[in-house]
């Protein structure tokens, strides 16, 4: 399967962000989608996740009750929307896509990825 993100761009601190996937080439359907982000001189790390059963969505502690993960299978797409925006926010971030469903939050687990999308919050 194919990931393309979209909708990064740069944003005021406190303002709001929707970044989405499309994937191609086949379904999301039975898989975990997720958002990954590595800010400059850091680690990748687990924003959000959704599972296809469920759903079940899961978020890291810095995002809690400002991001929301949603996806539609119909269209084949996920989305997240971003919300009261941090400077720390800033980062590349990735679309993932774990076919066997297992809701985990490593990067390990997921087997297909975009290229990512650049989401720069100014203070």
């Amino acid at each position: 399967v194919q990931l393309v993100e979209s909708g990064g761009g740069l944003v005021q601190a406190g303002g709001s962000l929707r970044v989405s996937c499309a994937a191609s080439g086949r379904t999301i359907s039975g898989a975990t989608m997720a958002w990954f982000r590595q800010a400059p001189g850091k680690e990748r790390e687990f924003v959000a996740g959704i599972t296809w059963r469920g759903p079940i969505t899961n978020y890291a502690r810095s995002v809690q009750g400002r991001y929301t993960i949603s996806r539609d299978n119909a269209k084949n797409t996920v989305a997240l929307q971003m919300n009261s925006l941090k400077p720390e926010d800033t980062a590349v971030y990735y679309c993932a896509a774990d076919p066997a469903d297992l809701g985990s939050n490593r990067e390990n687990a997921y087997e297909f990825w975009g290229q990512g999308t650049q989401v720069i919050v100014s203070s």
